[in-house]
Order: C-alpha cells, then sequence, then structure tokens
C-alpha cells in the first residue's frame, strides 16, 4: 500500500515523499531503520475492507522500463562526454515527455542542486525506482565510475527484458489458440445452441433427443439463463483471490505452492535462480558486499518465496556462513546453481560465476519454453477440433435421425 508522508532526517531537514509498504506498522519500521523520523502520513489510493486492504488502479501514468533505460544510457553518455552531472540532468529532464517521469526528474535535479547524491535523490521518490538502481548509484559514486556503474545496470536490465520477451513470446501462440477456443465455444453456447433448442422444441415432446444433445442444450440454457449469477459468482472469487494475495504472507505461500507443480515449479524455480544470480553478479561487480546484494537482490524478485528464503540466507552469510552453504539450507535453489556458486566462492570469481549460473537457466528456459509452446500447439488444435466438433455433432445428431425416420 502506498503511503503520503512527511519525515524529518537527524539533521532537521523535512521531506515529503511517497513510500510503499504492506501496513502503516512496517513502513514506520523501515523508515526508522533508513534513520528518518515520520512526522504524518496519509494511505493514497487504498481501500480497507474487513481489515483487508487493496489498492485501488492509479490513474498516474507509470514509468515505462524503456523510458527509464534511455534516460540512463544517455546519462551515462552525457557524463562519458565530461559535463557535470547536474547539467547532465537538468538536460535530460528538459526532453522527458512523460510528464510523471519529468516531475521526478525535476526533484532529482533540485536535489542534485541542493547538495545531495543522486542516489539519495532517487531513492527519495518512494519506492518508484529498484534498489539496485539505488544501490548501482551509491557504488558508483563512492568509486567514482558512476558513468560505468549505469552502463553495467542498463546492460542488465536489457538482458533480463530480453528473457522475459522470449517467454512472452513462447506462451502468445498458445495462449491466442486458448482464447479462440473459448471464444468459438462460446458463440456456439450462447447463439447456436439456443437456436437448436427452439428448433427442436417445435416438434413437440413425442421428439426423444439424443443424451448428449439434452446435455448440451441443458448446459447451454443454465447458462444463458443464468448468465449474470455466473459473471458475478467469477467477479466475487477473482476479488476474493486478488484480496487474499494480497495479504502479508500469502503471495509467499503461493508463490511456494506454484514452485511444487510438475512443470511450473521447476520453470519458476529456474527463472528466479537465473534472476536472482544475475543481480548479484550486477552488483558484486559494482562494488557492492555480498550481503547487501543479497538483501537488495531478495527485494527487487517478484518470487515472494525466494525472496523470503534469499533473505534468511543473507542473515546466515552475515553471521559467518558461506553463501553456498546458506542456499543449500533452505532448498530452493537448484543444486547445480550450488555447486556453481560454490565453486565462484572457492576461486574468488563469484560475481563471473554467477553470470554463468544466469545465463545456463536463461537458456535452459527458453529452451523449455520452446519445447512446451511447439508441443502445446498441436495439443491445443487437436482438443479444439474435438471439442467443437463433439459439439455440433451433437445438435445435429437429432437432424439425421429425423431423416433417416422421413425416408
Amino acid at each position: 500500500m502506498e503511503y503520503r508522508c512527511r519525515v524529518s532526517t537527524a539533521t532537521g531537514h523535512v521531506s515529503t515523499a511517497t513510500f510503499v509498504a504492506e501496513n502503516e506498522a512496517r513502513l514506520r519500521m523501515e523508515l526508522e531503520e533508513k534513520g528518518l523520523f515520520l512526522l504524518s502520513l496519509q494511505p493514497l489510493g487504498g481501500v480497507g475492507v474487513g481489515g483487508f486492504s487493496f489498492r485501488l488502479p492509479s490513474r498516474t501514468k507509470k514509468i515505462a522500463s524503456e523510458e527509464f533505460l534511455i534516460f540512463n544510457q544517455e546519462m551515462a553518455t552525457l557524463l562519458r562526454a565530461g559535463l557535470p552531472l547536474v547539467q547532465s540532468l537538468d538536460i535530460l529532464r528538459r526532453r522527458v515527455p512523460n510528464p510523471t517521469f519529468k516531475r521526478v526528474l525535476d526533484d532529482v535535479y533540485e536535489r542534485v542542486r541542493s547538495g545531495s547524491a543522486l542516489s539519495d535523490a532517487f531513492e527519495a521518490q518512494g519506492g518508484m525506482f529498484t534498489g539496485i538502481y539505488h544501490a548501482s548509484l551509491m557504488a558508483g559514486e563512492k568509486s567514482g565510475s558512476l558513468e560505468t556503474v549505469l552502463r553495467r545496470y542498463v546492460s542488465h536490465m536489457k538482458v533480463i527484458a530480453s528473457v522475459r520477451s522470449k517467454m512472452i513470446s513462447a506462451l502468445i501462440y498458445p495462449v491466442v489458440l486458448l482464447l479462440l477456443a473459448a471464444a468459438v465455444v462460446g458463440m456456439i453456447v450462447f447463439k447456436v445452441v439456443p437456436e437448436f433448442a427452439s428448433f427442436y422444441e417445435s416438434f413437440g415432446a413425442g421428439a426423444e433427443l439424443p443424451a448428449s444433445t439434452q446435455l448440451i442444450v441443458a448446459f447451454s440454457t443454465s447458462i444463458v439463463e443464468y448468465a449474470f449469477i455466473w459473471v458475478a459468482a467469477l467477479v466475487a472469487i477473482f476479488v476474493s483471490v486478488s484480496v487474499w494475495v494480497r495479504q502479508p504472507g500469502q503471495r509467499s505461500r503461493l508463490d511456494r505452492a506454484i514452485m511444487r507443480l510438475p512443470w511450473f515449479g521447476p520453470l519458476s524455480r529456474k527463472f528466479s535462480t537465473a534472476q536472482v544470480a544475475r543481480t548479484i553478479s550486477t552488483l558484486l561487480a559494482g562494488g557492492i558486499p555480498l550481503v547487501n546484494s543479497l538483501d537488495i537482490a531478495a527485494k527487487s524478485i517478484g518470487n515472494q518465496a525466494v525472496a523470503a528464503d534469499l533473505g534468511i540466507a543473507a542473515r546466515e552469510v552475515r553471521e559467518g556462513s558461506s553463501l553456498a552453504h546458506a542456499l543449500q539450507q533452505r532448498r530452493t535453489f537448484p543444486d547445480v546453481a550450488i555447486e556453481m556458486v560454490e565453486v565462484g566462492e572457492s576461486t574468488g570469481a563469484l560475481a563471473e560465476m554467477l553470470n554463468s549460473i544466469a545465463d545456463f537457466y536463461d537458456e535452459e528456459n527458453d529452451t523449455s519454453l520452446t519445447r512446451f509452446s511447439n508441443l502445446v500447439q498441436p495439443v491445443l488444435l487437436i482438443i479444439m477440433g474435438i471439442v467443437i466438433a463433439g459439439l455440433l455433432l451433437s445438435l445435429y445428431m437429432p437432424l439425421f435421425q429425423l431423416s433417416s425416420l422421413a425416408r
């Protein structure tokens, strides 16, 4: 849930920003950990019902990932050309067409011009940017290589976007087939079957219909007559599931249940492993310590079950355990990845080994999705043909019987 807060630093500097947290108590704890004092807060875009809270759809135009990557690429180019950071921000903020992004850059520009660090200026935007971006900026500022860090971040995000694009492309055709099949079956159930039902009723009660025809007519009649109830039930189920998933801890349980599924479970596990490995590798290459990299990766990953296990592993590493041993205790990541992490730790090339892990599982996921798409396409076509043929045959069977009786 989003909160609009007025906070104060230990030096007395007061600012207003938007933060995202599960609840008010969690927000206060996170602000205290950052050394900020909460003066006031106002919930934004949220509704509470019976102890459950969920966000309302936001009308604010979001910052597209492509637009943000172009901004970072251009800023890295300007910095490499020798322009000061303030001047680079001033040039770029004037060229941004997105009004939301322009307001953000205007605020960042004013903060940097007033003496704030670039990482602090972006972090003050209230959770609009990922933790890996803040950490990358901080590492670049401390090492004096902000331009190099920005280029590394852009490369990291491009690889992740490419992997997601391949996954979506592999699933587009099966989804289109499913939607087409649903549309055809829906047209038959809502349009064709009622016409045949009224036609058969004109023959009177003496016309005995086959069992399959009676079943289809009864099913279509119930769907058409109680369409409003069915739609209301589906909407209620969707809203209930959405509210349940947004409760603390439920998303983690759902992600953990998905990872236990026969085929999608290993695929989800490998995708999360690749994402975590690439994120940690990027942070380590930028000079971020391992423990901090693990914490940032846990907050950046979408799979909450993996994020929880990664947070526990970070605590164990902070207490002196090796990363390979901490990951092995969680039993979330594949054994091959843990063995490669162990080799990377022993050879002192953990960042390079994590990058190799990410490349390995990205290629394996791409192969699995391609095979799945190639297999499911003919299967869906066959199932769709059988269903449609069965429906039409059941509808036309009484006509065949009537024509034989007429002869």
